[in-house]
């Protein structure tokens, strides 16, 4: 999933701005006082940031404009796929969990991928906010950003969405599955 060049062609940052801006058109409850041109001014100011949303698209995570931060002034874009991004899944937790697999070792771990594509891991607060706008990981699950305390102990957090509730559950950070992924945001 690494991706030395950083850089869209003009043919894929096109096809990635009219889907951005298409998806911004479709929630616009979401983006209340927000432009699109005042998005598409700082999208163009960091082709890092345009690399890091194309990542997030090509892996499935159908990104969208789910936050504005006043304080900072910052876009922040989450993965808003119905179900966890299929281009992420059956990853261990981290680089730690991945060494400790004697066997079976499954491709990566998501923090590395997150971290190879400029993104980070929906923390249990986002992962909420993320759900307070629709229901998601009906049938899949997501890693979350795990507090130190519980990895330290070989724990990673997880959720997902059933009998209209949304579950934090724990597991060892090395287990992997074909329908747990993550989910990440990326801040502009």
């Amino acid at each position: 999933m690494k991706n030395k060049q950083k850089a869209l062609s003009v043919n894929e940052k096109k096809m990635l701005l009219d889907t951005l801006q298409q998806r911004f058109n479709q929630h616009k409850y979401e983006h209340q006082g927000i432009s699109w041109d005042s998005v598409i001014l700082k999208l163009e100011s960091h082709p890092e940031k345009l690399w890091s949303l194309h990542q997030m698209e090509q892996t499935g995570g159908e990104p969208d404009l789910v936050e504005y931060d006043k304080k900072t002034k910052e876009f922040i874009f989450y993965d808003c796929s119905t179900e966890s991004p299929t281009g992420r899944r059956s990853l261990c937790y981290d680089r730690k969990a991945l060494d400790s697999r004697k066997e079976n070792k499954p491709k990566a771990s998501a923090i590395e991928v997150a971290e190879s594509m400029g993104i980070e891991i929906l923390d249990e607060a986002r992962y909420r906010k993320l759900q307070s706008l629709g229901h998601f990981d009906k049938k899949t699950s997501s890693w979350i950003l795990t507090p130190k305390k519980i990895r330290d102990l070989g724990g990673a957090l997880f959720c997902d969405y059933r009998y209209d509730t949304v579950f934090v559950y724990h597991n060892g950070a090395e287990s992997y599955y074909a329908a747990r992924g993550f989910r990440g945001y990326l801040k502009l």
